[in-house]
């Protein structure tokens, strides 16, 4: 796989898992009659934006996550005071937009003093204009227009805090819930492009090449069937096969491969001190059947959740060291060194990574949506929401230490890939 291909793949991969778990988020929040203000992949500054009916999709420098910004969990960040003046448009009787600067450059608007508001409730406006005062309904999807941008309002009917807690728990809680029905079609897709073992298999195949090792310049390919080494047929055994190259290590070996029902004599010597020559065996195959796949990833589902929470006990008695941690540099390393083994493994991959992330998501941790999870089950046995204040402080802090977290782990993957 050349390096284009395999770049495009990663940050496909990247993309997917990040995107679908936003998306659980937006889809449900849609449905609820939140107001989605923006649908981010990445953080920090934008590199891509654009806005199609309530929501402005962007695309940031950072890809180190993404974010659903739903109206009423943030303070709104434009705020129209009594005293103040601007224009409004009107259109059949009913307020579309609140200018609140360059007053004199707009045309077929109404000026005036803000005498009272209510952008929530009523959605009603009073205007001083020329000392008579003016009362103006207001429309539920008016816009604010100030130093060139536009932002919606939203009414209570449309802020995540006013919906009941069933509904907001179900937004936040699809995201992490992607994740795994993505999980769940990625290992069920690796094993129909991986196929099962054939029991008792007469032959042993070359299922991928390694780039840049003994088996790439000696012409090995996918695909080649291994009939014999140095005159002895192989078979279908794939330990011995391996053990036979691992007994040659240094020593050059004469393989006989049919490509295409064609014998090909091929030269190879495995590396002096690994005693590996850059590939990966396999023996025969076949197509599994609907319920082996569903079978294989239900099963895998639940082996890869047991040895994610294994990793996390290890994290938590300091039975980890800060080398064995990766940030994005790695994972986007291994991720590399795994697109090139080839469509099937790197499908296996994406579908570790996706079950890593719904579950890594739904950790009590500030910030992530296992937090935020945690927020509404108190609220639900409150009977009363918890300060909105605090819970964005509580939130702001976790998603600070995060952020220190991954700038240290960044840090000591370059470490280690400039020592390497």
């Amino acid at each position: 796989m050349g390096n284009i291909q395999v770049a495009l793949l990663t940050v496909l991969m990247f993309f997917l898992l990040v995107s679908l778990h936003e998306w659980g988020h937006y889809y449900f929040a849609r449905r609820a009659g939140i107001l989605v203000r923006e649908f981010a992949i990445g953080f920090g500054p934008k590199l891509f934006s654009i806005k199609r009916g309530e929501t402005r999709y962007t695309l940031r420098l950072l890809p180190i996550g993404g974010f659903v910004r739903m109206a009423g969990e943030d303070p709104e960040v434009v705020e129209v005071q009594p005293g103040q003046t601007l224009a409004v448009r009107v259109k059949d009787d009913l307020v579309t937009r609140l200018y609140l600067d360059r007053l004199d450059e707009r045309s077929g608007v109404m000026r005036g003093e803000v005498k009272s508001l209510d952008l929530e409730k009523d959605l009603t406006i009073k205007l001083d204009i020329d000392g008579e005062i003016e009362r103006y309904s207001v429309h539920p999807q008016a816009l604010i227009i100030a130093r060139g941008r536009e932002t919606q309002i939203a009414p209570l009917d449309r802020q995540f805090g006013n919906k009941p807690v069933r509904k907001r728990a179900l937004a936040i809680v699809a995201g992490p819930v992607m994740n795994f029905l993505l999980a769940f079609v990625l290992f069920a897709l690796f094993l129909v492009l991986q196929g099962v073992s054939v029991e008792n298999s007469s032959k042993v195949f070359i299922s991928n090449v390694v780039a840049g090792t003994p088996a790439e310049q000696a012409g090995l390919v996918k695909g080649d069937w291994v009939r014999s080494i140095n005159g002895e047929p192989v078979g279908g055994d794939v330990n011995e096969f391996v053990g036979k190259i691992n007994a040659s290590a240094g020593k050059p070996m004469n393989w006989i491969v049919e490509r295409d029902g064609v014998e090909v004599p091929i030269k190879v010597t495995p590396d002096a001190k690994t005693g590996k020559i850059g590939i990966y065996p396999a023996g025969e195959m076949r197509k599994p059947g609907f319920g082996e796949t569903i079978s294989f990833a239900g099963t895998t589902m639940v082996d890869m959740t047991q040895r994610i929470f294994e990793g996390f006990r290890k994290l938590i008695f300091g039975e980890f060291k800060l080398d064995d941690l990766g940030g994005p540099v790695k994972t986007t390393q291994v991720t590399v060194e795994i697109a090139r083994q080839g469509i099937a493994q790197l499908t296996l991959w994406a579908g570790m990574l996706s079950l890593y992330l719904g579950i890594f998501n739904l950790l009590p941790i500030p910030a992530l949506d296992g937090s935020r999870l945690l927020f509404l089950g108190l609220e639900a046995v409150r009977g009363k929401p918890i300060d909105p204040n605090r819970e964005s402080m509580v939130h702001f802090i976790g998603f600070a230490m995060l952020m220190l977290l991954m700038i240290v782990v960044t840090y000591n993957d370059i470490v280690g890939l400039v020592r390497n």
